[in-house]
C-alpha cells in the first residue's frame, strides 16, 4: 500500500509559476514510476506528465511540454511537477499517482494508487 499527498497548488496568475509536490508513504518509494494527471470540471482526467522509477526516462502532454518539468527524489519519498508559463487552461485538480509496472504510463489505468489532489487555478 502506498498513501500519496498532493501540494502545493494554489492561484496563480497566467504566465506565474508554481510548483506541486506529492509525497508519498509505504512501500519504499523507488520501486514505482509516478505520474501526475489532471482533471477540470466537466472533462476526464488527462496525462501530464510521468517518469519512470530511476528518474531515466519522463513523457509529457504534448499541452505541457517545454513549460512543466517532473522529478523525483527517492530520498525523500517525493516527486515534483514545476509549472512555468501558467495559462488559464492549465487550472484543474492535479493528481499523482504511483504505477508498479512502467508501462504506458500516459493512461491512467496503469496507476496502482492516487492521491487525494489540489487544486490549481490560474487567472487571466
Amino acid at each position: 500500500q502506498v498513501q500519496l499527498v498532493e501540494s502545493g497548488g494554489g492561484l496563480a496568475q497566467a504566465g506565474a509559476s508554481l510548483r506541486l509536490s506529492c509525497a508519498a508513504k509505504g512501500r519504499p518509494f523507488s520501486n514505482y514510476a509516478l505520474g501526475w494527471f489532471r482533471q477540470a470540471p466537466g472533462k476526464e482526467r488527462e496525462f501530464v506528465a510521468a517518469i519512470t522509477s530511476d528518474s531515466g526516462r519522463t513523457s509529457y502532454a504534448d499541452a505541457v511540454k517545454g513549460r512543466f518539468a517532473i522529478s523525483r527524489d527517492n530520498a525523500k519519498n517525493t516527486v515534483y511537477l514545476q509549472m512555468n508559463s501558467l495559462k488559464p487552461e492549465d487550472a484543474a485538480v492535479y493528481y499523482c499517482g504511483a504505477a508498479t509496472i512502467p508501462l504506458l504510463l500516459a493512461q491512467s489505468s496503469a496507476y496502482d494508487y492516487w492521491g487525494q489532489g489540489t487544486q490549481v487555478t490560474v487567472s487571466s
